[in-house]
């Protein structure tokens, strides 16, 4: 929406819009900045991938076994192993342990994420920012300064929400009440960085405590493998693996899917083969009564076991994060029919050996395999780790993708590798970062055991923040009945913090490591997302009026060169500061002109048609334009085409568009009087014929359009506003260190803005400016 200050300092702009083919004009009232989005088909279509075939639901059932699984997939390799620590002190505890796994997967990642969280989807995407977006949209929480009322008229931007509900009055409530409490919407802001961050450090756990888990079998098979020269064979898979990154996943779905199949067919096979040589009466594990007596008998032991029984449910997080790969119903299916039962029989499997050799536990996964099956079975483990590595990497860098894209995270690098597969990203400095934090890691802890205290507290701390979102989205957006949510907090979210609480006992003995690694990443993004909002207010307090605009313009001096000049802002709303600044000690011009600003919406992706957002800047002949370049937090903000090209043709469209709806309006409201505005547009109204006004408005569009060609044949030029920031005078000392040291600190060994585009070096101006903040 125009701001205060344009509004009413510039009668001249008219709000139109324009709906039908050119030449034939129909009235509508809308902002001009809405003719293209009120314009492109299938407007307001929803997403178009909601109702797959069962022939498509079966292939990506198939390709997400690659990619979602392969963490929670490779769980039996330590879970065992990590709950027992001190050895298996009872017969039954083996049963207590195995129905605590059963309830667990059943309850976590089946119940809570298949059947429940999955359905929370962001227009089929899913994570953290999906749910914290779906909050923002539905109720007034979000902090991003850059919102427009043209954005709720995004395709994708509306909700589906029920029309009939009794608990309407408490939704209001909640709603009501995050609205107005400013605590509550920076509180969820941090919430969602902080499970950011936890998702980092997950990333520096898996491959580590997942390739060292599967090198371990080596110590098994030959005295000659040490702990030491194991640890160094992890070390070394681990810098390649993270060495190939660059290379990307294209084709990972296809690629690893097979791996992790035969994988979990080696794990059912073997399980069954376990199951029926061993114990079978493991089997009475079902009954949820050996978790009672498990507990009465080990009393505070038996809560700080639940620690390695979480590790069974690695990473759940990956089945709502990753489902915009995928579809609800592919992740559905590939959970209930293949992955769900397979780590059954395999957990049971296991149990039923442990049974008859319990001084076995440290290394249960290798020694119940049958002496033939051992080395297959290790090759595929290597791989098998290597996939869940692989899976949780590429997660990584989708979140920071994410982060990026709102706001919330210093700029990097983000290369998509694939041009078929979207969501394959990699950013070169958050590999090196990972890579050796995996490395460190992997020679500090040297144990799957030591790392699993880390690496639970991660991995529960992400799911419970995920489940408190879960809450709010079932009171605000689903407005559930009060009886439905209690009895997920009690069923689900208690049992969360039950296990959370055993993770964090283990805080002393490793378990501080993700939590201060989070620390600091969470530290980063506060402090970026806190300047960056800081420098957003100031330029909208200080930006330039229309009449300013004139004015400047009007002065003896200035001139227009030739050419299309795009000028980038982060300013959605006016004209930034920066740019007076220029024309102030640059007093010309280029015939055309293009305030180009880029902003990302909360909601997972923008549809092409509806990305470039257009309005014009008067007096008209000036040819000065704004455009709003709108991405969701998902979208590749890299085009087919350069990005001035389509620049160029988007705003010769809007300049059609917006020329018919001003004569329309002109005409309407002269009533058969002739008006003349302006020495390029003469609109013939209603004295005349028909044929008349048809051919002169034509001949004045042409006027217009003829300007617009001839400044592109004239040459483009890139203008970057590259504002610097300081505290400003009698600050506080801990603003200053904010902005002054840090924030500046990671701008300057960051990406600069003009590598979000393809920008030419060549044709690049940077215009500086110091904001004080």
């Amino acid at each position: 929406m125009p701001n205060s200050d344009e509004s009413s300092n510039n009668n001249d702009e008219h709000e139109s819009g324009y709906s039908g083919i050119q030449g034939k004009p129909k009235l509508s009232r809308h902002d001009s900045l809405d003719l293209e989005s009120s314009t492109v088909k299938g407007h307001h279509a929803g997403h178009s991938f909601k109702n797959p075939s069962w022939g498509v639901v079966l292939t990506l059932a198939f390709q997400s076994l690659g990619v979602i699984y392969g963490d929670i997939g490779t769980s039996p390799l330590y879970v065992y192993a990590s709950t027992f620590t001190d050895g298996i002190k009872n017969d039954d505890d083996i049963l207590g342990v195995l129905s605590l796994i059963y309830y667990t997967i059943s309850l976590l990642p089946v119940i809570r994420y298949v059947f429940i969280v999955l359905r929370a989807n962001d227009n089929g995407k899913g994570g953290t920012f999906a749910l914290y977006s779906l909050l923002c949209r539905n109720a007034k929480v979000g902090l991003l300064p850059s919102q427009q009322v043209e954005d709720q008229q995004v395709s994708n931007y509306q909700l589906e929400l029920p029309t009939k509900c009794n608990q309407l009055g408490l939704s209001l409530k909640v709603k009501k009440f995050l609205e107005k409490s400013v605590i509550s919407k920076y509180l969820l802001l941090v919430v969602t960085m902080l499970s950011t961050s936890l998702v980092i450090g997950d990333g520096v756990l898996t491959p580590s405590i997942s390739v060292l888990s599967a090198i371990g079998g080596l110590k098994g098979a030959s005295p000659v493998f040490t702990e030491g020269r194991v640890v160094w064979i992890s070390v070394g898979i681990l810098i390649l693996l993270f060495s190939a990154q660059r290379f990307g996943t294209d084709k990972v779905g296809y690629t690893f899917a097979p791996i992790v199949s035969t994988w979990f067919l080696f794990n059912a096979g073997i399980g069954v083969y376990n199951f029926i040589t061993n114990d079978p009466t493991v089997i009475k594990a079902i009954n949820p009564w050996y978790i009672v007596q498990y507990f009465q008998r080990n009393g505070k032991d038996a809560w700080i076991s639940l620690g390695g029984v979480f590790l069974c449910v690695t990473d759940s997080e990956a089945l709502f994060a990753d489902v915009g790969h995928f579809s609800v119903k592919s992740i559905q299916l590939s959970m209930s029919v293949i992955t769900y039962p397979t780590l059954m029989i395999t957990y049971t499997g296991q149990a039923s050996w442990l049974r008859l050799h319990q001084d076995q536990v440290s290394n249960t996964f290798y020694d119940a395999i049958p002496g033939p099956l051992y080395w297959p079975m290790f090759t595929i483990a290597v791989l098998a780790t290597i996939v869940a590595s692989q899976a949780m990497i590429s997660g990584t860098f989708s979140i920071i993708q994410q982060s990026l894209a709102l706001g919330c995270f210093p700029r990097v690098k983000v290369i998509h590798t694939s041009a078929k597969y979207e969501g394959q990203v990699y950013i070169p400095e958050l590999n090196y970062i990972l890579m050796l934090s995996c490395v460190a890691v992997t020679l500090g802890f040297r144990t799957t055991e030591n790392i699993g205290h880390a690496y639970g507290i991660a991995v529960a701390l992400a799911e419970s923040i995920t489940s408190v979102f879960m809450l709010l989205v079932m009171l605000v957006i689903w407005k559930k009945h009060v009886i439905l949510v209690i009895i997920y907090v009690c069923c689900i979210f208690s049992v969360e913090l039950l296990y959370l609480s055993s993770m964090l006992f283990k805080f002393p003995h490793g378990g501080y490591f993700p939590i201060a690694f989070a620390s600091i990443f969470l530290a980063l993004m506060v402090i970026w997302n806190y300047v960056y909002r800081k420098k957003y207010y100031y330029e909208m307090e200080n930006k330039i009026s229309p009449n300013t605009l004139k004015d400047i313009t009007n002065q003896r001096g200035f001139s227009r060169i030739p050419g299309l000049a795009i000028f980038y802002s982060e300013l959605v709303d006016g004209i930034p500061p920066i740019f007076g600044h220029y024309v102030e000690n640059i007093p010309a011009l280029h015939s055309v002109l293009v305030f180009a600003s880029v902003k990302s919406l909360p909601i997972s992706t923008v549809p092409l048609e509806e990305r470039f957002l257009f309005r014009r800047v008067h007096p008209r002949e000036l040819y000065m334009f704004r455009c709003v370049v709108r991405y969701g937090y998902t979208d590749a903000r890299k085009e087919e085409e350069p990005f001035e090209k389509i620049i160029f043709e988007r705003l010769k469209e809007f300049i059609t568009n917006d020329f018919w709806a001003h004569a329309q309006i002109e005409r309407s409201r002269s009533q058969g009087v002739e008006q003349v505005q302006g020495h390029e547009n003469d609109y013939i109204c209603h004295g005349d014929s028909d044929e008349d006004i048809v051919r002169a408005n034509e001949e004045a569009l042409e006027r217009e359009i003829e300007v617009i060609d001839r400044a592109w044949q004239g040459g483009v030029v890139h203008m970057m506003g590259e504002s610097e920031v300081m505290a400003s005078k009698g600050a506080s000392i801990g603003k200053k260190i904010v902005i002054d040291s840090a924030f500046n600190f990671m701008k300057r060994n960051l990406r600069q803005t003009d590598k979000v585009f393809d920008t030419p070096r060549k044709r690049l101006l940077k215009v500086g400016m110091t904001y004080e903040l």
